[in-house]
């Protein structure tokens, strides 16, 4: 049976894979054969990134709230511990933006841990 390369179901085929492809470098996004290869490729890292996206996060809210802990002097696994031994149920993601966007507030929580754990 011959390859259908005019028929309206590959046309609409190739048309929906070189959409995705646009803005792709050189003849990724023009020609079919390559633009096929580089959407496959694309899809892939794309989840494979959107996995590693949240350690990614975690790694940056840990960064964030070191930093912070250390203005405040102490480090960071001594501030996390003294969290855990007060009881303070405060996940990194939300200690990191306190420590970015109210750090008086940040300084009171690490003030509190200081006194429960001194």
């Amino acid at each position: 049976m011959p390859r259908a390369i005019s028929g309206k179901t590959h046309n609409q085929k190739r048309k929906k894979i070189l959409k995705d492809t646009k803005g792709f470098y050189g003849a990724r996004s023009i020609l079919y054969r390559t633009a096929k290869d580089a959407r496959r490729r694309a899809l892939t890292h794309s989840y494979n990134h959107r996995r590693a996206k949240k350690g990614d996060f975690r790694a940056l809210w840990i960064l964030r709230i070191n930093a912070g802990a250390r203005i405040c002097g102490i480090s960071y696994s001594k501030l996390i511990n003294g969290l855990q031994k007060c009881e303070i149920t405060i996940n990194r993601k939300m200690l990191a933006d306190i420590a970015v966007k109210d750090f008086n507030a940040f300084q009171k929580i690490v003030d509190t841990v200081k006194e429960k754990t001194a």
